[in-house]
């Protein structure tokens, strides 16, 4: 187990340095870009050389890219331009607000999901594997930025039972954040839930499952302690490959509730053409693609030990 932490960690590290790599060549190899993104399209050629002759940016490409790795491996990201204050200290408020709302989104989504998914499994062609499936299949058929408005439409403006924007604006608050939750729950819920019914199928057929039965061995603890384990590997990786998908998606349920968080950050940061922070934006985005995935490696030694002897 021990060297597969190890080389996952080795991973990370390597792909994050090829990330650094194509993030500098994209934002940071054409110093006139740079300048005019932070002076403006109106700034003088004089500005702009004087405003490069300070940050540096007269020296080698390569020398900058040490430097400039150096600066976001201490932690200094610079300054932002937009909110006129170190971009560090705005990404982690923003990190923080999406954490929660994807804590949230997990605790919701996971038993839900894998609840559906193994009831389905196992009583496969009936009427309840049936219903579970045509509920996967509508939910699964209406994307992020429609189910929003479905939402909005029915406990808002119509029910009138929830709030239509999740801002926080008097602190804190449960009934804002169920929107958001909702809106995502109902795109991803019946993805994983299939997922884990085939799985769980898969499982239920094999030769060491109808020993058990044979055996005498009672179902519930079949269920529990024999099949649940095995069937739960492919749908973990459905759940952390949609750690990925959840930034991306998020950016919609974020902007549409006006919800404070890393998704509306970097649309705000692309639009203003917020360089420090784009750039902070995108190096976060890719560890905790990176990252998840390594996690995911992790958890399958974990659940299948002969991954662990290959």
């Amino acid at each position: 187990m021990l060297r597969i932490i190890l080389r996952r960690l080795a991973y990370l590290l390597a792909t994050m340095l090829v990330a650094s790599v194509i993030l500098f060549s994209l934002f940071e190899l054409s110093p006139q870009s740079v300048a005019i993104d932070e002076l403006g399209p109106f700034s003088t050629q004089e500005q702009r050389s004087l405003w490069l002759e300070q940050h540096g940016y007269s020296r080698p490409a390569v020398v900058r890219y040490v430097a400039w790795l150096d600066r976001f491996a201490s932690g200094d990201l610079g300054m932002s331009r937009v909110f006129n204050e170190p971009v560090a200290r705005v990404l982690l408020d923003r990190l923080g607000n999406t954490a929660v709302l994807a804590a949230f989104f997990f605790a919701t989504l996971v038993p839900l999901a894998l609840t559906l998914g193994v009831l389905a499994g196992i009583r496969r062609g009936s009427l309840v594997d049936r219903g579970i499936t045509l509920v996967c299949v509508v939910t699964t058929s209406i994307p992020p930025f429609a189910s929003t408005v479905l939402l909005s439409t029915v406990f808002v403006f119509f029910l009138h039972w929830l709030p239509g924007t999740s801002s926080m604006i008097d602190g804190f608050s449960y009934r804002e954040l169920v929107m958001p939750v909702a809106a995502l729950v109902l795109y991803d819920l019946g993805y994983v839930a299939r997922m884990t019914r085939a799985s769980m199928i898969d499982v239920m057929a094999r030769p060491y499952i109808r020993t058990a039965l044979l055996k005498g061995v009672p179902y519930r603890r079949i269920i529990l302690r024999h099949a649940l384990r095995n069937a739960l590997i492919t749908p973990f990786t459905v759940i952390m490959l949609h750690v990925n998908w959840l930034i991306g998606g998020i950016i919609v349920v974020e902007l549409f509730f006006a919800y404070k968080g890393f998704g509306s950050l970097i649309l705000q940061a692309t639009l203003s053409r917020d360089l420090f922070l784009l750039e902070a934006c995108t190096m976060v985005a890719v560890v905790i693609a990176v990252a998840t995935q390594s996690l995911a490696d992790i958890a399958y030694a974990w659940l299948n030990p002969r991954i662990r002897f290959r």
